[in-house]
């Protein structure tokens, strides 16, 4: 009895491996539920949303200008940030306020992205900590799961004339 006991322990555990070891590569390959905290994407991702953010994008290179990407914060490293992506390499960006006299430009260096919160007003972003490596970013939010009311694929960002100036 004590042999049989343990037979069915072992194998548990080693289905339990298993599954956590796909479940793994699948939150860090393919892609994960996010749910989203603070005001620096609002309003096109509120306080709580809930969304869909696959990983794929990041391995094969096509992260795009305009690209909502969830990346890890350079200041705090444990921390994920939820940007838009404004800048990629060797674009130059506009660094001072859209609505400022004197407009202050920068370069985004090679292996690196200019990151923005769509709320200029109320987020940290590469204005506070400069271009965030490509190498930080988690992955692109393709969808919207949570509100229902709000499912679907995200909007363009509501500062899109202000960067089109630059």
């Amino acid at each position: 009895m004590f042999r049989r006991v343990v037979g069915k322990t072992l194998g548990f555990l080693g289905y339990a491996i298993q599954y956590g070891c796909i479940a793994h590569c699948t939150f860090e390959y393919v892609g994960e539920i996010v749910i989203c905290s603070g005001p620096s994407m609002e309003p096109t991702i509120k306080n709580y949303d809930v969304v869909l953010c696959e990983n794929l994008s990041r391995h094969f290179f096509t992260i795009n200008r305009g690209d909502i990407v969830i990346a890890k914060s350079p200041n705090k490293p444990s921390v994920n940030i939820c940007k838009r992506v404004i800048g990629l390499e060797g674009d130059k960006i506009c660094t001072s306020n859209p609505l400022g006299f004197i407009k202050r430009h920068t370069y985004v260096p090679k292996g690196h992205v200019w990151l923005e919160g769509d709320n200029l007003q109320n987020s940290t972003d590469s204005r506070s900590y400069g271009p965030v490596p490509y190498a930080l970013i988690r992955g692109r939010i393709c969808l919207r799961i949570w509100p229902l009311s709000s499912f679907g694929l995200l909007t363009e960002s509501p500062n899109k004339h202000i960067l089109e100036d630059d």
